[in-house]
């Protein structure tokens, strides 16, 4: 009985140590909310300076014949967004109420852990039977921009912005493969195409591939 005892003692954790344990819990938890908090409110004051200058480039291309350009002016725009890199189109789909502007293929910024990215051997929307290929991270989180894909359905609708142009894509297969960190893409070569990847919800094993066909240009 006694030696039952002294073991017991052993056993048992005393409250400070339990106290010590949930304080740290609760500071590592508001750390992590604190940290996608402040994430989450960087990315979209970036976002915004990102579509400030991308609107702004549209409107100097649209203007250049019919306006005068003031150098001085030109120059200062430029000086103020220097630290800033644009995108260069914008990817959107209505149906998730998703918009996210996309950087060009070799920029430092092109990558699922900064933005959405275009997967090299990629085409732009106006290249003859191309094919746009764009990965995104899906879960939770902030840079989670692919999280509601898992809501599309064949029919749904995609449309690219690019060089002044917006291409409207459907929709016409989607399927999972492994997430080995390769992906055959199943489309139709004699059409022009949006390949849409991410992983799968609640299935971080395989990943979800979307093939959208142009439908229109507008």
């Amino acid at each position: 009985m006694v030696k039952n005892k002294k073991l017991n003692k052993k056993k048992r954790i005393s409250p400070n140590t339990v106290a010590l344990i949930g304080a740290f819990v609760i500071t590592l938890g508001g750390f992590f909310i604190l940290y996608n908090f402040i994430s989450d409110k960087k990315l979209f004051a970036y976002d915004y300076m990102n579509e400030q200058i991308y609107e702004n480039q549209e409107t100097q291309i649209y203007n250049v014949n019919t306006t005068e350009v003031n150098i001085d002016e030109e120059e200062t725009t430029t000086q103020n967004y220097q630290d800033i890199e644009s995108y260069i189109g914008y990817l959107e789909i209505p149906k998730i109420k998703f918009r996210r502007g996309f950087y060009n293929i070799e920029s430092t910024l092109n990558t699922v852990e900064a933005n959405i990215e275009i997967i090299k051997g990629s085409n732009m929307p106006d290249v003859t039977n191309g094919n746009l290929i764009i990965a995104g991270h899906s879960g939770t989180g902030w840079k989670a921009f692919f999280k509601d894909l898992y809501k599309l359905e064949v029919g749904d609708e995609a449309t690219v912005t690019y060089a002044g142009l917006n291409y409207t894509y459907k929709i016409t297969n989607i399927y999972k493969q492994q997430n080995t960190g390769k992906v055959s893409i199943k489309r139709n070569y004699d059409k022009n195409t949006l390949t849409l990847i991410t992983c799968t919800k609640d299935d971080s094993s395989t990943q979800t591939i979307y093939i959208a066909e142009l439908d229109r240009v507008e």
